[in-house]
């Protein structure tokens, strides 16, 4: 409520606005109304209602802006792109030939692909 924003949504938990500085028309946030640093931070109750309002105002942007797609961003942290530290996930219209590109891809040496599975599965009982 300090900055002027062109309001889209709000609930109990959640807040909705237009980026100010859009990647085209119509790239909305959605963001906690509570102070959460990032998806570690939230409760999983939480997030996963932040998420159905995603899901509902991804559609109202897709129909609103004709967009030909919808990308959905969310950053962790500073190495991942994070600048505002508040959980928040962008709902980005895109149009075919619009210049955006998706993030480099990279390969797996042998046994890697194993080794990084047995770990995260490790991780998920922790």
């Amino acid at each position: 409520g300090e900055i002027p924003a062109a309001k889209l949504y709000e609930d109990n938990y959640t807040f909705a606005f237009l980026d100010t500085a859009p990647v085209h028309k119509g790239h909305t946030l959605v963001i906690t109304k509570g102070h959460y640093v990032d998806i570690h931070d939230v409760s999983e109750e939480l997030v996963m209602k932040q998420v159905q309002v995603v899901k509902r105002l991804a559609d109202a942007v897709k129909r609103a802006t004709g967009c030909d797609g919808i990308s959905i961003g969310e950053s962790n942290g500073k190495a991942a792109g994070q600048v505002v530290p508040h959980i928040h996930f962008h709902i980005m219209p895109r149009f075919e030939g619009d210049g955006l590109k998706h993030w480099p891809h990279t390969k797996y040496q042998p046994g890697e692909l194993e080794k990084f599975s047995e770990d995260i599965r490790a991780a998920l009982g922790k």
